[in-house]
């Protein structure tokens, strides 16, 4: 498995196997850490100071933000009526799909194994639930998980939020 010539990686990048990474086209910010079997798509941005925990995939069309820890076998996708054939009995290429974009907020957690479906944000310092699909928005601090994904709490105590996860000043 690869890191293309083509990734641009940040300051202090960890990859702890590298050999047993596939990076390509993507860019990854500063100081963040990439797990094992990981792969990173063509498109995709992530953010500095993040965890992308092993066996997760970050598609193309996805940004993740500073500060984000995405556990262990955590899936992202950007097609929302995936197919292996057009209507005519094609097999499917580029151009008979359209890519949806994700967006996860600066200090989200997302919990191992969960998905999330394209299209969606993650508000600022949401937590997602180990096994959780996101099918939808969820707001900022929000607590979610279950299948499909539901809120738990509406938003974390303020004592509880980091103050530069959600913006404010110290």
């Amino acid at each position: 498995m690869p890191i293309t010539s083509d990734v641009q990686l940040g300051r202090d990048v960890r990859i702890f196997h590298p050999e047993l990474v596939n990076l390509y086209g993507c860019t990854v910010g500063d100081e963040t850490r990439i797990g094992t079997f990981v792969e990173i798509q063509a498109g995709a941005t992530i953010g500095a100071r993040c965890k992308i925990s092993s066996h997760s995939f970050v598609c193309e069309g996805v940004t993740i933000e500073d500060e984000v820890f995405v556990g262990h076998g955590v899936m992202f996708t950007n097609d929302k009526h995936p197919r292996a054939t057009t209507a005519d009995g094609r097999p499917q290429g580029a151009s008979d799909w359209t890519l949806q974009r994700t967006r996860v907020c600066r200090g989200v957690s997302i919990g191992s194994n969960a998905t999330v479906l394209c299209g969606v944000t993650i508000g600022a310092g949401a937590s997602i639930g180990a096994g959780a699909v996101v099918t939808k928005d969820v707001p900022p601090g929000a607590i979610v998980a279950g299948v499909p994904a539901r809120p738990l709490f509406a938003d974390v105590a303020p004592a509880l939020r980091r103050e530069r996860v959600v913006g404010e000043s110290p």
